[in-house]
């Protein structure tokens, strides 16, 4: 498989929504964030600064519509409608070593824009409420093309690596509607419409990919919460995207969206005006095409996050940790060597084990397991407050070694840190 360089590509709901959707696909061919796998670690300034989680007690629209839509029953504050506008800058530090030679991927800073609105369906204080998300959801990505890993294998005119070019992103539109049982228990369920944008150093091809989340919110006292949601596969096809086999034909690629289950609990504690949550999710990174045919293993994320009302109606101070496993496995000892037999099997296309190895590794690193976010709230009025947040997701390698094509012996790394700066801004009405 050989990689090509490519170049990276009034106040009113319908216009506030117009208006961010057209910035959210103009800005496409950017979007990252802070991630588990390629996941993004939750979506806002709100949910990001409390590590992405909140299952059980969503905090705002965005976290409601992308969490658990159930949680749009049970939103805080006295307004029964709102809408959430925030923006991500993500500034991710990767670089690579194959063999003797390392680089840094070009530095980028990307943009990752979301809106969230969630309304009474019908009369005030109707236990029927609808909401609307559209952000970014999914990235990934290295450009090592004006770097040493660009070049041949020494004299030899086989390329070094294949995926020294990648570019993914997945951005979603997702109407949801919730049903308030009682003032215990909401059920609630979002259908999701992916738009992802994939380029492998070649052309640049986009899919649709449509999917379901449902989820239930039970509040056995006004201060616990427990919260269940599940989130279906969603597969995308991108079609003659990349010459996997190098026989000149560019091959197709199903990348499916992993099927997740996400459970979570919440306890408030009126004396203190804290809020303390917690988070677990599976994802089924190794059922999922794609990501299972490049060695991607299932994982569980887990996360807790906490509030504090440091100025009642005021001044709102978060803070979260998350952890979650890295899926990309290591293959230490792969055969690379120029034989037929050295090859793996990639959607029925045969790709040679070292470049196997080096796409998965160099092309692809989503890697990191430990994020910190911080991030606070201040309230100008009754309607409108502004949102602030910060992500780092620390540094971790992976490394294998094994036999290049040529038959000589090569440790292949990568490793990734991250960090991201949220703003947002919420209107209550």
């Amino acid at each position: 498989m050989v990689t090509k360089a490519s170049s990276a590509p009034p106040f009113s709901f319908p216009r506030l929504t117009l208006t961010v959707a057209a910035v959210a696909l103009a800005v496409l061919p950017s979007v990252r964030g802070s991630t588990n796998g390629d996941d993004f670690l939750g979506v806002g300034a709100v949910s990001r600064s409390l590590g992405g989680n909140g299952s059980a007690a969503p905090q705002d629209a965005l976290s409601a519509v992308s969490l658990n839509p159930a949680g749009l029953s049970f939103l805080p504050g006295d307004a029964d409608s709102e809408a959430d506008v925030s923006i991500t800058i993500f500034v991710p530090d990767i670089s690579a070593t194959v063999g003797l030679l390392s680089a840094k991927s070009g530095a980028k800073t990307y943009l990752v824009p979301s809106l969230g609105v969630a309304r009474p369906l019908g009369r005030k204080n109707s236990p029927w409420q609808y909401g609307f998300g559209f952000y970014g959801l999914a990235g990934a990505g290295v450009n090592y093309n004006d770097s040493v890993l660009s070049g041949t294998l020494g004299a030899t005119p086989y390329p070094l690596v294949a995926g020294g070019y990648t570019q993914f992103e997945t951005i979603e539109l997702a109407p949801s509607l919730s049903y308030r049982i009682s003032s215990q228990l909401s059920l609630g369920a979002a259908i999701d419409l992916d738009y992802g944008r994939l380029d492998l150093g070649g052309p640049t091809r986009t899919g649709i990919g449509v999917g379901a989340q449902p989820g239930v919110i039970y509040r056995p006292s006004e201060d616990l919460y427990f919260g269940i949601s599940y989130l279906s596969p969603k597969p995308i096809t991108y079609k003659s995207v990349v010459d996997f086999s190098g026989n000149g034909k560019l091959d197709n690629l199903e990348l499916e969206a992993p099927q997740q289950w996400a459970f979570g609990a919440a306890l408030k504690i009126p004396s203190s005006s804290l809020l303390i949550m917690a988070d677990a999710r599976w994802v089924n990174w190794g059922g999922a095409p794609g990501y299972k045919d490049f060695g991607w293993q299932n994982a569980w994320v887990y996360g807790t996050g906490v509030q504090f009302d440091a100025i009642p109606k005021k001044l709102v101070l978060r803070a979260g940790y998350t952890f979650g496993g890295n899926p990309v496995t290591t293959d230490n000892g792969f055969n690379g060597t120029g034989t037929p037999a050295n090859v793996t099997d990639v959607q029925g296309n045969y790709v040679n084990n070292y470049y196997y190895q080096t796409f998965r590794i160099v092309g692809f690193p989503a890697i990191v397991e430990n994020h910190l976010s911080f991030g606070l709230s201040y309230t100008f009025d009754n309607r409108s407050s502004l949102e602030i947040g910060y992500t780092h997701s620390f540094k971790f390698t992976v490394s294998e070694h094994g036999l290049n094509v040529l038959g000589a012996p090569t440790t292949i790394s990568s490793t990734l840190s991250e960090d991201s700066y949220e703003v947002g801004y919420r209107y209550r009405f």
